[in-house]
């Protein structure tokens, strides 16, 4: 009997994963004018930013949601962030070290926090589940909450960013970038606990899985000695 094969999809080619593409170039542009050229780094960063917000609408209208494209916003978010963190800590030496932590807790949580999810898509056993905090349920349901968490964190670095070159508009005699460093720092530290808690979670979820993989090994290796 002929098997007829279906067409095979190119998930590479998704409306979401083209968005994603296009975030890398605009945040590859901004890292090369960020010590230079405020204006141009800022504007590919914001757009890169925007775009984010764009590709998750895009998945889910055209139904293209994927492991890859997840992965591939993740990293970018991250890579983004890491950039400008890198690029104050040339601009303020004297706070290097608290950037330096603000990116070794985002990269290492989030990494965390991502291959659990891949790895518990793989498994059937019982994971510790943060959705019963009251707190942790609100930034996991509500789209609103976590997007302010998202926007105020990214403020809070680029204030900090363009205050480097200029105070913006001033506000009552008050620089305006300083006011929004001062506004959005709270959220920022907030968001670094909620990443914390991520990594701390994820890293328990993955014992478990650690714990009944060796647990099934022996089990396999005791049938397997002669009676």
């Amino acid at each position: 009997m002929e098997v007829k094969q279906q067409e095979q999809e190119n998930i590479y080619l998704f409306v979401p994963n083209i968005i994603g593409y296009a975030r890398i170039v605009l945040a590859i542009v901004s890292f090369y004018y960020m010590p230079t050229d405020y204006v141009i780094a800022s504007w590919c960063y914001i757009i890169s930013v925007l775009l984010d917000a764009l590709d998750g609408h895009a998945a889910r209208h055209f139904n293209q949601s994927t492991k890859f494209g997840a992965m591939l916003d993740q990293l970018t978010d991250r890579c983004g962030t890491c950039g400008l963190l890198v690029t104050l800590s040339y601009f303020y030496p004297k706070y290097m070290f608290w950037f330096q932590l603000s990116m070794a807790i985002d990269v290492a949580c989030h990494w965390f926090y991502l291959h659990t999810t891949v790895l518990q898509g793989k498994t059937s056993h019982k994971f510790i589940d943060m959705s019963g905090n009251p707190i942790m349920r609100v930034y996991y349901t509500n789209r609103t909450v976590l997007g302010f968490m998202c926007l105020f964190n990214e403020l809070f670095y680029a204030a900090l960013y363009l205050l480097h070159f200029t105070p913006g508009p001033l506000l009552l005699g008050f620089s305006t970038f300083k006011l929004l460093a001062i506004v959005s720092f709270p959220v920022a530290v907030v968001k670094t606990g909620i990443s914390v808690i991520h990594g701390f979670v994820a890293s328990c979820n993955i014992g478990v899985i650690d714990v009944a993989e060796r647990a099934a090994q022996r089990e396999r290796e005791a049938n397997k000695k002669p009676q």
